[in-house]
């Protein structure tokens, strides 16, 4: 594996492991993150730099296989240009639907 593409998921996988630092085990209620601007912001941080590391990969290698990485890097561009439309909910689907399946397959991919 290219030496940056390699950078660039553990950059992924950095951000996703602080997104998750975020929440203690069992205490991960919506209730609590809508009320919380601080702990959306730092979400939307870090999925800013999920999805450039992840349009930098793909700069470098076009085919590089990673599942919906275009979506990811759309995302990223909703959250910086689209921020007015950036929803408490739609932070909470991102770390409880999308996150978790791409931690699983940037590990993956970093210990091949």
């Amino acid at each position: 594996m290219d030496e940056y593409i390699q950078k660039h998921l553990t950059d992924v996988l950095l951000s996703i492991n602080e997104i998750e630092s975020y929440f203690v085990k069992g205490e991960m209620i919506y209730e609590n993150f809508a009320k919380d601007r601080l702990r959306q912001r730092a979400v939307e941080r870090n999925i800013e730099i999920i999805g450039e590391a992840i349009n930098r990969i793909l700069k470098i290698d076009s085919t590089f296989l990673l599942s919906h990485s275009r979506a990811i890097v759309n995302t990223r561009n909703r959250v910086i240009h689209g921020y007015d439309s950036v929803t408490p909910e739609f932070l909470w689907g991102l770390i409880i639907n999308h996150i978790p399946a791409l931690k699983a397959e940037v590990e993956l991919l970093l210990h091949k």
